[in-house]
């Protein structure tokens, strides 16, 4: 009865946000073309690739985080049998565009089939994969259960439980217990998570608590950040990566208190956003420059200039020279983004007061001393304009060393839980 109920519940929840979905992926573009995915319903050519092979791993994930997170265990596993060969399924646009830079030609890349049994089942049977392994916070109780049902060794990869989900898991626990129980392993990323999916009816045997892969993930791009110089062009950078509305504003009321040499770059963490914070800095008095028109500076000491970073895949080599980072999702919405970037890049860098999404990152990085968390915009301002002040240079850079050190120190979790589920599947 409860999986009937599930199903029905489902159908019209989807059916409820089917108008919003369509609108997003009009105004993001993407998967139109590919949209037979979500039934399972593939193009001859991804079809014939699929025949072609021999006990694929399935390896799915959904946002930019996420798919960098199996890219980097992906990688992990290639490391270990180079013969492996992946299905990778998303199920966003955004997630798409990450997944085409991680996989191979050897690969075959899918968006994921929408959670009812027999659109699970077909993609399974087209598939037929020897494990699979979700990310993060990837529950889909249809998928999960008909995994079981085949007896194909499942697994959750940098699985955490967030402050909101947690709740709802404990008091659904007759229904999420079983769910759970089906996984062969669960890579947990600190010991509360675990609390909270053995809270949830999960086998707290089944766990290990490994740390968040995304320690593992960050990489830095010299050419790409010799290219973004080139675009800026000389002088110091105060980053705002991966702003949310709101936080834009923030920045730009600060601007106006900046040193002179300091360059303000607002990358905000959806481009199609981008005409809105456009508008905010023209509303501020400033000029825009915008990296996906390729627009580039004309000296005009009268008014200042703010560089709008409106394209995809550049963040990284923006921490890569930023002098000071404020990371977003922190101040004015809930969950904050990755800050393990900018600290891997020895930046100085700020978050605001929520950072929920990454609570083992944040406990790490506080423990160590090698991040500024503040509680409000009064509080990013006074952080932000004291490390870019002349007497705050020397604690910016010790600041910065210690959060590189601190990322150093935490990585490897990627390849430990890469040598374990091949050892668990025989491969």
């Amino acid at each position: 009865m409860k999986w009937f109920l599930y199903n029905v519940l489902f159908a019209l929840a989807y059916c409820v946000v089917l108008p919003s979905f369509l609108l997003r992926m009009k105004r993001r573009g993407g998967y139109r073309a590919r949209m037979g995915d979500r039934f399972a319903r593939y193009p001859e050519e991804i079809l014939s690739a699929l025949r072609s092979l021999s006990s694929p791993i399935w390896i799915h994930a959904v946002s930019v985080g996420e798919v960098q997170v199996a890219g980097q265990l992906m990688r992990a596993m290639r490391a270990v049998n180079p013969e492996l060969r992946f299905v990778f399924s998303t199920t966003s646009s955004t997630g798409w565009r990450t997944a085409e830079r991680e996989v191979t030609d050897r690969d075959v890349l899918i968006y994921n089939p929408l959670d009812f049994p027999p659109l699970v089942r077909r993609a399974f049977d087209r598939i037929r994969p020897r494990a699979i392994i979700l990310t993060e916070t990837e529950i889909w109780p249809n998928f999960i259960r008909t995994a079981k049902r085949r007896g194909i060794p499942l697994f959750l990869a940098n699985a955490r439980i967030s402050d909101r989900s947690a709740p709802r898991y404990r008091m659904l626990r007759w229904f999420f217990g079983e769910v759970f129980r089906c996984f062969t392993k669960i890579y947990v990323q600190s010991d509360l998570d675990a609390a909270r999916l053995e809270a949830a009816g999960a086998d707290r045997s089944a766990m290990e608590v490994t740390g968040s892969f995304k320690f593992d993930v960050a990489k830095r791009n010299p050419a790409k950040e010799q290219e973004l110089r080139a675009w800026i062009g000389e002088g110091r950078i105060l980053l705002g990566g991966s702003t949310w509305p709101g936080e834009d504003e923030a920045l730009l009321r600060l601007s106006g208190e900046l040193p002179p040499d300091v360059k303000l770059v607002i990358a905000p963490r959806h481009f199609e956003k981008a005409d809105a914070v456009e508008a905010n800095i023209l509303k501020a008095g400033c000029r825009c420059l915008r990296r996906s028109r390729g627009q580039t500076e004309t000296p005009n000491p009268q008014v200042r200039t703010v560089y709008l970073a409106d394209t995809t895949g550049e963040l990284m080599g923006l921490f890569g020279i930023a002098s000071v980072a404020f990371v977003g999702k922190s101040l004015c919405a809930h969950g904050s983004q990755n800050m393990i970037e900018p600290c891997l890049c020895g930046v100085p860098t700020v978050v605001g007061p929520y950072t929920e999404n990454f609570r083992p990152v944040m406990s790490d990085l506080l423990a160590a001393d090698a991040i500024l968390q503040v509680k409000d915009e009064a509080g990013l301002r006074q952080a932000l304009l004291a490390n870019l002040s002349a007497e705050g240079q020397s604690a910016a850079r010790a600041l910065g060393e210690r959060a590189r050190a601190a990322v150093e120190r935490r990585r490897g979790a990627t390849e430990r839980c890469a040598r374990d589920i091949l050892r668990r599947v025989g491969m």
